[in-house]
Formats: structure tokens, sequence, C-alpha cells
């Protein structure tokens, strides 16, 4: 069994006479992998400050381990270590990225409490000069001396250099920052700067507070790996689905101010919370159903004399009575946008988008066509120009070269990435949603603005006093409210807890109109694209007619392809630009043929399953059981789905080839 780092043990503790924690009981070791979860407010952050010594609890005890070194990201970004040593823990800076450091030296501080045992090393190495062999001391110098230069070798101090690289190359930092001022990073930056220092400590217990916050995908992606390997235990926050089922083993949730544990993944702990949410509320509503019956008794006999005992016993029963309350936070709600007004069949035609910043090339050859109710990802590591072409397509920016056309009766809306509309600042937030909000929907405005995380007294705060995530929030609601067709979106989900993605993620699912998004929130990318644009900085652009799982498998066979028939360097002869445009579309054009020749297969198999599984729903004995009926049906529209995916991508590729055969005829 792993080595307990960390054990809390009745644990409460309560702000302004409210519980926020009551009772709690949670291990850390060698080896944890555990997801902290809950509702806005409910009291993450405060257990992993208690966790981390920056708070004490009110009751129960916090045991760490004697030599247990713990490394705390919170949200801000700020770090804190703590170890056995108090002297070395207060050598440690705790500020964030200052200008008078490089990022190679800012990133170098993680290493600061090694310094400390190396110069503890070269004391005991001059105390043992002026003893002798024969001296008690020596055996307790010698076995010190031991211990400090095993932990030191043990650490990677003597490859910092190389650990650092691989660290800040990880969460997105190129070879050419690691020598610019720290102090330079915008805010975003100085995030990945406080979480590669965090990481870089190589702790016992890394405690993470939306350690996801302003990392891309590939970030996100390395973070992930690095966790796998990471020796020490894990305690973490976020609000990314995909990450969480990629890095836990163990959920604890924080619900009614209780911790309770849940094994698995992300993805578990939410399917056995819905069976409990759902019996939950089905003893809420039996519980409604008997106080009813009871307060309809005492309404009829209140006065009727020879019941009054009975109506006593009752309303004693009532007062006494433990009320089943479901959550707020549990309270899923429906979000619909306003009918979407009917554009043409296509709606976006872009062609050659090119564009440039002072002199360097940003968007190369961007072409793609979308068609009424496509959901289109623009895919692409940092700098490769999403957000650009985002602001192209809304019309925000001129400056290009190339054709961007919207299609007949197309009304575009764009929400840009932390975006904030400008509000009426005298407004409350409900009096800011009232203002845009279409008649038909206002008995909902409470239940959308607690969907966007605005609940309580939050809906009458004045708009001027709202943070910028608050106004990020407000600004894509306000915006979601107009009726528009097409949607471009950067950064949606940003600001936005799981309960209020899982809420838009609906919503965008069933508009009607067309939407062109940007995130960096894998599950949310693949619950919603059916369509991929992948933009890589100084090359043309790909387009992908198929989901994100679609374009992954694609994108890997291309690239692979392309790998391996390379023959080496020296061994190519130089074609001419004619004859290597020639071959590029005969290998292009091959390719395709073998794709269409694949997706033809894949939907006559979809075909073949569909009537298999109608001939099965015919039967007495299918109709007969409602489990089983209900099975075939859920077979069925999967059939169909991925049949429909299938005919597209199939579409698809006819387009292209024809257009390959017509420019070689």
């Amino acid at each position: 069994m792993a080595a307990v780092f960390v054990q809390l043990s009745g644990v409460s503790l309560a702000f302004g006479g409210r519980p926020i924690l009551v009772e709690a009981n949670l291990n850390l070791s060698a080896g944890t992998r555990c997801a902290l979860t809950g509702a806005n407010g409910s009291g993450k952050t405060t257990l992993m400050r208690i966790i981390a010594e920056e708070i004490a609890a009110d009751s129960g005890s916090v045991t760490r381990g004697k030599t247990t070194r713990i490394s705390y990201l919170p949200q801000s970004g700020i770090v804190h270590a703590y170890s056995d040593d108090a002297e070395r823990q207060a050598a440690r800076p705790e500020s964030g990225a200052t200008e008078r450091r490089s990022l190679r030296e800012e990133a170098e501080l993680a290493f600061e409490p090694l310094r400390a045992y190396l110069a503890e090393i070269e004391d005991i190495e001059k105390a043992l000069s002026h003893v002798t062999p024969e001296s008690p001391e020596t055996a307790r110098l010698l076995e010190t001396l031991h211990h400090h230069r095993e932990h030191v070798e043990n650490s990677g101090y003597w490859s910092r250099g190389e650990r650092i690289g691989s660290v800040l190359r990880g969460l997105g930092f190129s070879a050419g920052d690691l020598d610019r001022d720290a102090g330079e990073f915008s805010g975003g930056w100085q995030m990945r700067i406080a979480l590669a220092k965090v990481l870089l400590e190589d702790p016992d217990i890394l405690l993470l507070d939306e350690p996801t916050n302003y990392l891309d995908l590939e970030a996100r992606a390395w973070l992930a790996k690095f966790l796998a390997s990471f020796a020490g235990g894990v305690l973490l926050v976020s609000h990314d689905r995909w990450f969480l089922d990629e890095t836990v083993r163990e959920v604890a949730e924080i619900f009614c101010a209780r911790l309770t544990r849940y094994t698995g993944n992300y993805t578990a702990y939410e399917k056995r919370r819905q069976e409990e949410v759902a019996s939950l509320k089905e003893a809420w509503r039996q519980q409604q159903e008997e106080i009813a019956r009871q307060e309809e008794f005492i309404r009829r006999f209140r006065y009727n004399a020879s019941k009054a005992a009975m109506v006593q016993s009752r309303l004693k029963q009532l007062e006494k009575l433990v009320r089943v309350e479901v959550p707020e936070s549990m309270k899923r709600i429906h979000f619909s946008f306003p009918p979407a007004p009917r554009s043409g069949r296509w709606v976006i035609k872009a062609e050659g988008i090119s564009k440039s910043y002072g002199g360097r090339g940003v968007l190369e050859d961007v072409s793609f066509e979308l068609a009424r109710g496509e959901k289109l990802v623009v895919a692409g590591a940092n700098g490769a120009g999403k957000s650009t072409l985002l602001r192209i397509l809304a019309g925000e920016d001129a400056s290009y070269s190339g054709r961007v056309e919207l299609g007949a009766g197309t009304r575009p809306a764009y929400f840009a990435q932390d975006g904030e509309l400008a509000p009426d600042e005298g407004r409350s937030v409900e009096e800011e949603i009232e203002s845009v909000c279409p008649t038909a929907l206002f008995p909902k405005i409470r239940s959308m603005l607690g969907a966007f995380l605005f609940r309580g007294d939050d809906v009458s705060k004045p708009v001027a006093v709202l943070s910028g995530g608050e106004r990020s929030r407000l600004a894509l609601l306000k915006l979601l409210l107009v009726p528009a067709n097409l949607l471009i979106l950067d950064e949606p989900t940003n600001h936005l807890d799981m309960n209020s993605k899982d809420v838009l993620l609906d919503a965008l699912r069933d508009f009607e109109g067309t939407v062109v998004f940007v995130s960096h929130d894998r599950y949310f990318i693949e619950a919603l694209a059916t369509r991929v644009l992948e933009l890589r900085a100084g090359e043309k652009a790909r387009f992908f007619p198929g989901d994100y799982a679609y374009y992954l498998s694609r994108a890997a066979a291309e690239d692979g392809t392309a790998l391996r028939s390379a023959p080496p360097a020296a061994a190519r002869p130089v074609p001419s630009p004619e004859r290597g445009e020639q071959k590029q579309r005969k290998t292009l054009l091959r390719r395709l043929l073998r794709e269409e020749e694949e997706l033809l297969a894949g939907i006559a198999g979809r075909e073949k399953e569909r009537t298999e599984i109608q001939a099965a729903m015919a039967r007495p004995e299918a109709y007969a059981d409602g489990a089983k009926m209900k099975n075939l049906k859920d077979r069925l529209s999967r059939a169909a789905e991925e049949e429909a995916k299938l005919q597209a991508a199939w579409e698809e590729a006819s387009r292209r080839i024809d257009a390959l055969r017509s420019e070689e005829g």
C-alpha cells in the first residue's frame, strides 16, 4: 500500500454560520489521482487551502508526513510549497514572474529548496573535517549527508535544464521564449509559468486548482500525460471533462458540505451521480405528495373538534419532518435559442484567405464551404490564427487577402474570446438580460441566468461591479438570446463550470443554425463539431468533412502516409513545379478514391445494420419486451447517425474527386 502523505479526519469548517465542510475525510498518497468536484461555492478551494496550510479547520485533524512536500497552484497562479524545513520554506519566493528574471530563471526558482540542501551538504562536509571518525557526531553527520545527497540526486537537480525545457515546451512556450523577461508574458501565460514551477518542484502531493485554465488542447494533452507518469499524488479541480477522464481514478465530491468519494474516472462518477440524483428527486416527489396529503387533511379537519387530536398530531409530524432538498446546482435546465432565421443552403464560402502580421504569415490560403446547420470547429496550435480567422468571418477584420462570402439571409452573431459586450452600466444583471430577451423566454430568465452562474443575489448585481469573467458570461448569454443563424464563438466555454457547459452544449446541438467555434475543451468539441478546419502556421489549412474523431483519424493517416512515403532527401530528384503539382493531384486522387471506397463500404454496412435492426423490431418478442425495444431503438438511432456522417463525408470526397478529375481533363 502506498504511503499516506496527507490524511484528513473529521475536518469541519463554517463561514458566517454556514457549514462549508462537515466531518470531511480524505487520504492523499503516492499514486492518488483524485478530482475534487462540487457546485460553485461548495468549498473546493477552501479544502485545498486547508490541505496547503493556508487556513485552519474549525475541528478535525490534518496529518501530514514529516517530510511530505506539498505544492499548490491556486486559480490566481501564486505558488506555495511546503516541506518539513521551515527555513527552506521561508527562503522560497512565493510571487509570480517578475521583470527582473528571464523565463528560464523564473522556472529555476522551483529548484530553490534543493540549493538549500546543497548548502547544507557543504556545511556538513566542513563539519566532518573537524571531527574524528570515532566521534558519535560523525555517524549522525554521515547519515544526514547521505540522506541529503540521495535527495538531491533523485530530485533531478543536475538535469534541471533539460527538465525546465521539457516542461515549458509541453506547456506551449517556444525555445525563443526561454530568455525573454518573464514579466513580459500576458496573464494567461503567467498562469502557465506558475504551473510549470509547481510541476518542476516535483513534490509528494500536487494540489491543482483549475490547471487547465488558459491551456490549449495540445498543452492539456501534455499535462494529462505528465500527470499520468507523476510519482506523487494529485488532487485537482477542473471543468474539462476529457482532461479529468484522462487523468483521475477517483472523484471526491463536496455536496451539502459533505465529502463523498467515488471510484473510477469522471464519466463513471457522473453516471453513478445521475442515478443518485434521480433517486433523490423521486424521494422529493414522494415526500411532496405526502406533505400535500397531510396538509389537505389538516385543512379539511382543522375546525372539526372530533378530529382535533389527529390534526395536532399531523401538524407535529410535519414540523419534525426532515425535508428532502434538491439543491439548485442539481436542477438541470434546458436552454433553447430563439428560432434561427432561415438562411440559404450555403452559409459561408471562404476562398484563399491569407493574412500576415509584421511580415509573419498567420493564415495561409484558407478555403472552405459551410452549409446550413453544420457545426465547424477551428482547430490548431496557439498562434495558428484561429481567433484571427473568426474575426475575419465575423467582419471584424478587413485587412486580409482572399474572399469571404456569406450566404443569402445569413445573420451572424460574434462572441470574442473573453468578450464583453457594451452593457448599460446602470442596469442590474437581470435587467441587462431583459433588455434583449424575447418575450416568450421571459419566464425562463432566472433559470437561464442560473445556468450561466448568476444565482440568488447575483442577478441583482449592478453590471458595473461585475468581474471580467462575469461580464464575459453575461455577454455570451446576451448574444445567444438575439436571433441569429450563424454563431461565431471564440472560446465560449471560458468561465463556465461543467453544468453550464452542458447547458450550452445541449443548446448548440439543438440549434438549427450554423456554428463556427474555437474551444480548448476536448469533450465540448467532440460532442458538437460536425466539421473540422485545421490551421497550421505557415501552411495551407485542411478541411475535414466529419466530426472530431474523423478528423483525428484522417489527419493521422495523412500525416503518417506523408512521413512513410517520403524518400531520403539526397535520393529525391527535384521535380519541375508543373510535374510536382500533377503528381500531387494524382496522389490525392488515389487517396480520395480509396477513401470513397471505404466510405461506401461503411454506408452499406450501416444500411444492412439498420435493416437487420428494423426486422428485429418487427418481431412480437421485441415489441412485447420494453427494455429490448428501447435497446433496439437506441441501436437504430446510432446506426442512422453514423450513416448520416458517412454519407456527408462521401459527398465531400465525391465532390473533391470530381474537381480533381476536371483539372486533369
